[in-house]
């Protein structure tokens, strides 16, 4: 093991202790789950985190759901960049348009989002927010133009501390030519395929 794998064994598990029940690799450490009870919803602004959601719906089969702001972030780049920083340093919940009915009923939870000033994007906060998800077993996936997962994960998790996250997919940019197999890969670590 070199340096950069220990660090980066060492920061997971430091997280793992300090996040509720913490960071898991896989379903397969906590027995069976009923496969049925699977949703993957998401919020995209460009597109990139939609199709990646879409690609983990069809090889999964299962319910996919859209998180849909009130109102929606500007379709410029650089102006849409300044109203995301501004509501991050706001820590504000921006109204949702279409809160599901039935969320309760998942037992895991697939979370997508775009990379937004190395965290989640507010509109993922108020969905968090929105439902009791203890117990459940969330399961982040995040598109990105170079940060990665970033802070989000830790973002996630102090928002749904009795939840149980598992391993996160960072995905760069749409992911191009290798995404399917990449889910697949993913899937199958974490035993939800």
């Amino acid at each position: 093991m070199d340096r950069r794998d220990f660090l980066k064994a060492a920061t997971f598990a430091a997280m793992g202790s300090m996040l509720g029940k913490g960071l898991a690799g896989g379903l397969s450490a906590f027995g069976q789950v009923d496969k049925a009870n699977i949703l993957v919803a998401y919020f995209s602004w460009s597109g990139n985190t939609r199709g990646i959601a879409r690609q983990i719906q069809q090889q999964t089969g299962r319910d996919i759901f859209e998180i849909v702001p009130v109102k929606p972030y500007s379709t410029n780049y650089n102006t849409c960049l300044d109203e995301a920083l501004r509501d991050q340093r706001g820590q504000a919940r921006p109204p949702l348009k279409n809160l599901g009915e039935n969320i309760g009923k998942y037992d895991v939870i697939f979370i997508g989002y775009p990379n937004w000033w190395a965290s989640i994007p507010m509109p993922v906060a108020a969905f968090l927010e929105s439902y009791d998800f203890s117990g459940k077993m969330l399961v982040p996936f995040c598109s990105h133009g170079g940060g990665r997962l970033g802070q989000s994960v830790a973002a996630i998790a102090k928002l749904c501390p009795n939840s149980t996250i598992l391993e996160a997919l960072s995905v760069h940019y749409s992911g191009g030519s290798s995404l399917p197999g990449d889910i697949t890969a993913w899937l199958g670590r974490i035993s939800l395929l």
